[in-house]
Order: C-alpha cells, then sequence, then structure tokens
C-alpha cells in the first residue's frame, strides 16, 4: 500500500491546474466529479480513487506518477505515449520519414 500524502497531492492538483489556466469548475466538469470534490481533493480533506486519478492526470495533461510524487514516470509506457503524441501532429508524410529516421538511428546505435 502506498502512503498518501493527502495534502502534497492535492496542492500537486492545485498546483497544475492553476498553471494550465483552468477553474475548478472547468477541471471538474472534464473529470467528471463536482466542484466540492475536487475542492476537498486539493485541500487534502480527500483521497482520490484510482480511477478519478488517472482523469485528473489526463485532464491535465500529466502522468498518475507526476502527481504522486512530482516525477516524471520512466517506463517504457511513458516514452511511448510521449512518442504517440508527437507522431499524432504529423501528416503521414512526416510520420513515415519518422520512422524511416528513427531506424537509421537505431541501425547506428552500435
Amino acid at each position: 500500500m502506498i502512503d498518501l500524502d493527502k495534502e502534497l497531492l492535492g496542492s500537486q492538483i492545485k498546483h497544475i491546474r492553476k498553471e494550465k489556466g483552468l477553474t475548478q469548475e472547468k477541471l471538474s466538469e472534464t473529470v467528471g466529479i463536482t466542484p466540492n470534490y475536487l475542492g476537498e481533493i486539493e485541500r487534502g480533506v480527500k483521497t482520490p480513487g484510482a480511477d478519478v486519478l488517472a482523469r485528473l492526470a489526463e485532464a491535465l495533461d500529466v502522468s498518475v506518477d507526476y502527481l504522486l510524487r512530482n516525477e516524471v514516470e520512466s517506463g517504457k509506457n511513458y516514452i511511448y505515449d510521449e512518442l504517440t503524441k508527437k507522431l499524432e501532429c504529423l501528416t503521414p508524410k512526416q510520420r513515415k520519414t519518422a520512422a524511416d529516421i528513427l531506424d537509421a538511428y537505431i541501425k547506428n546505435l552500435d
């Protein structure tokens, strides 16, 4: 079981929310919770369940790990997600070029 500091988690969520220019109302609407519940989370009164925590992370465009520990996740899923996000904004031709560059890079690692 994780020893979770509710106040630290809440302040982290609040800080990121404000940094992104979101109101409690807007973030809570996006996440599917009430503004009152979000306020309780941000004040450290309540701890969100795993599903709410995941939706908060997604809405704030950060990893759950970042919310919990203020660190970027180091696992391969995070890297895959980052690469996918970068590739999504490219045209098909640009994606092909990026894939070719990556292939060439990998072949030359030896």
